[in-house]
Order: structure tokens, then sequence, then C-alpha cells
């Protein structure tokens, strides 16, 4: 089934681990997306995933060259009618890649001929997602996307294309929490019916083999942070809590996994609370050792999860999945989807953001007690099986599209596009724009 593509700004790349995953599920349940990436992504060193899955990928060209094959087509009058008045009209206003990319997008479809796709889906209300709704405004294919975090938390860089219409013109709206999906349908009433949480997906089966098979005995005290260092992570918060769990006398050692630049802050407040045998900054780890550190050194999982000074935050995150996987307790804040992740009581504890003595007094009742993090551990995986497998979630994921009464419906007069006939003379941008 080639019904369906998707638009990435970078694709495939081990930052956006989770878009592989969701592409992967796809394919296994009979899908097989048509995969554009706005980046070229091939000279990342770190890769988490299949090297074919390149050959997969039709990358756009660079930013000069994909203006000079553009403007050659549009030359040639072998763009869409819509797209080249557009370049036209666009003058001096930003985010003029966006059009030009959704202009080459077009051309490469058209090319395709009848078995082009007539549904793209993008990954954050961003630049993908822009792209995606110019490509709907010259072409009439309908368009939807997947909204994560800092994406919708955070004021929006360039609102050439309006913030809201991304929303109004979208055939559907994925989120991935219950969080989001309410705070979206609450700040855009008329898009809430099209608004569907679908959480990421992850491969479990790694994470409980390596549990099953792991040497535990040097697990007991080991406290386990993976992020990048920056400040929606916490880790002032979680640093400040070991020096709490150093003054309690209890026996602790706390690896936090990840690089960024909080870096040197971090390791002078380390050095200022003079926890350096119990707190260790390692840098970023590979998925393998990330993996074995889980199932053989600890015993807890911490993530101190706190709202940035710009409003970004994160929403649901991977590692917390991961840890589920690994049957192991969890330690975070009440933030965004994390209660979705961690259940009070029953897979971890929560505290208020930004208070490591709450965040110390709950690391402290886990380590305290094995019994418990072992129940907790089991009822994590519990849950990650029930709601964060890539097989429940991507069938989730695959309903939404082929969704809304079936996939026909995505033809439907409500969600298709019936791009306008325009005229050279009588363009108005604005109300092209405006879908007037």
């Amino acid at each position: 089934m080639q019904s369906l593509a998707y638009v990435f700004e970078r694709f495939p790349s081990f930052t956006q681990t989770f878009c592989v995953r969701e592409i992967e599920q796809l394919e296994r349940l009979g899908v097989r997306p048509v995969l554009f990436s706005i980046r070229d992504t091939r000279d990342e060193e770190i890769r988490h995933f299949p090297t074919a899955l390149f050959d997969r990928v039709h990358f756009l060209p660079p930013r000069d060259e994909l203006k000079e094959k553009v403007r050659a087509w549009k030359d040639a009058h072998q763009l869409p009618r819509a797209a080249a008045l557009v370049l036209r009209h666009w003058g001096e206003r930003s985010d003029k890649a966006r059009v030009y990319e959704a202009a080459y997008i077009a051309k490469v479809l058209a090319d395709m001929g009848g078995s082009a796709p007539r549904h793209v889906h993008s990954h954050f209300a961003g630049i993908g997602a822009r792209t995606c709704w110019w490509l709907r405004k010259f072409t009439g294919v309908t368009c939807s996307f997947t909204a994560h975090a800092n994406d919708i938390f955070c004021q929006p860089d360039d609102e050439t294309v309006p913030f809201a219409s991304l929303f109004e013109e979208a055939a559907l709206i994925v989120t991935v929490s219950d969080y989001t999906a309410q705070q979206l349908r609450e700040r855009f009433p008329s898009a809430a019916g099209r608004v569907k949480r679908v959480y990421n997906g992850l491969d479990l089966e790694p994470f409980k083999a390596a549990r099953a098979q792991a040497d535990r005995s040097r697990a007991a005290g080991g406290i386990l942070s993976v992020g990048r260092l920056i400040e929606k992570k916490g880790y002032p918060d979680l640093i400040a809590a070991c020096g709490q769990l150093r003054d309690l006398g209890l026996a602790f050692h706390c690896r936090i996994v990840g690089e960024g630049p909080m870096e040197q802050a971090l390791r002078a407040q380390i050095e200022r609370l003079a926890l350096e045998p119990q707190v260790q900054l390692t840098g970023p780890l590979g998925i393998d050792e990330i993996r074995r550190l889980l199932a053989e050194e600890t015993q807890v999982f911490a993530l101190a999860c706190a709202t940035e000074s710009d409003g970004g935050k994160d929403n649901l995150p991977t590692v917390l999945m991961e840890a589920m996987a690994a049957s192991l307790p969890c330690v975070s804040t009440r933030l965004a989807g994390v209660p979705e992740m961690v259940v009070e009581g029953k897979t971890g504890f929560l505290s208020k953001e930004r208070q490591p003595e709450a965040l110390a007094d709950h690391l402290a009742t886990l380590l305290k007690d094995e019994a418990l993090c072992v129940a907790m551990g089991k009822a994590g995986l519990d849950h990650a099986e029930q709601h964060f497998s890539r097989e429940v979630t991507g069938r989730a994921l695959l309903k939404g599209f082929a969704g809304l009464g079936g996939w026909r419906r995505l033809w439907t007069r409500q969600l298709r596009h019936i791009v306008p006939k325009v005229h050279g003379k009588s363009f108005d941008l604005a109300a092209f724009m405006a879908g007037k």
C-alpha cells in the first residue's frame, strides 16, 4: 500500500529513533510509505537503525540546488500553477524554503502518476508540517502531523504560515499523550474532533531479554538517568537530591548519561556538593551499553523533568519507557504526559517539578526496599506492554490514518482540499493562503 507519504525534516536520525520505529512498524502492518527527508542525514555517524533504510528515502537536494531545480521546473511550466504563483509573489517574507520544498515534492509526486500517495504525514508542528501544509495548497493532498512537545509548548519561531492553520487544515492531528491531546482540543476547538492520541512505540523485547539474562549483583543502590544535559531534564534537581541521599547515609551510585550545554555547570555542582564518588556524568553511551546498565547495574531509574524558561518541557520521554521495559521502578515529576507512564504508587513515584527534597524522599524509599522495586518494576513492564509496545501503537496509528470513518473518508469534502484555479494577473497571495 503506497497511499501514504511521510515528509520529515530529518530522517532517519539517531536523535529521532521513534520515527524509524514508526515506519518499521507500519511496514510490518503492510503499509509502505513513500519517504521524504528535507535534510540529508547520510553523514550522521551514530546510527541506531539499519543502513539499508537510507535507500528508501528521497532526500531533497541542498538548498541552492533545490532552488535551482524548482526554478527550472517553474520556467518549464512543470510545477502546479499555484506553486509557481506563490514563488513569484512571496517576496521577502520568511520561510520561503518551505514553499520550495513543497513545490519540489509536488513535482516528484506528479512524476509518480497514478501511484502517487494522496495523504502526507509529518512529525512535529514545525518545518515538516508547514511543508505539508503548502503541499496541500498546491496539490490537494490531505495532510496530517504528529505534535510532540516543544513544537506545541513553545511559541513558534515563524508564523508566516499561521500556527493555528496547521491544526485547522490537517485531516488528522496525532499527539503522543492524553495531556497534549486535551490541551490541543482546548486550544483549537475547531480541530478537536481530529485530534488523536497515539503513544510513541518501543520495541520492548531487547530490554526484556537483557533483564532476563542479567547478573543483578551490582544493581543495589544504582540510580540511572539518561538524557541531554539541558534544562528540561532537571539534572540540577537530581544532583541536589543525591546530596540529600548522601546526607541520609544511604549507599548509592548515580550515573547521568548524556551530553549537552549544561555539562560544566553540572560538574561544578557535583564538585561543590562533594559528590564525585557517588555521582558520575558518563557522557553519551550507545544503546547497547545503556540497555546493559538498565538491566545489570540499576535499582531505580530517575528523570527529574522540569519546565524550561521558554515553556519547553518533556512530554513522553522514551527513556522512561525503556526503563519500564527493563522492569525498573521510575522516579520522575508530575509534568505533561509523564504521569501516563509513571503511575503514582504503582510503577514508580512522582513529585512536583523542581522539588529535590521530594525527589530524594522517593529515591530513598525505593533504595531501601528492594521488594518494592521488584513489584513496581513488574507493574511498569505490564504497563509498557499494554500501552507502549510498538505493536499496540502501530495499530493505533494505522487506525488513525484509516479512521475518521475509514480510509476513503480522507477524500470527503470535509477533509480534501480542492485547489482553486488561479490566474497570474488576479492572484492574491493572502487570499490563497486563507483558502479564499
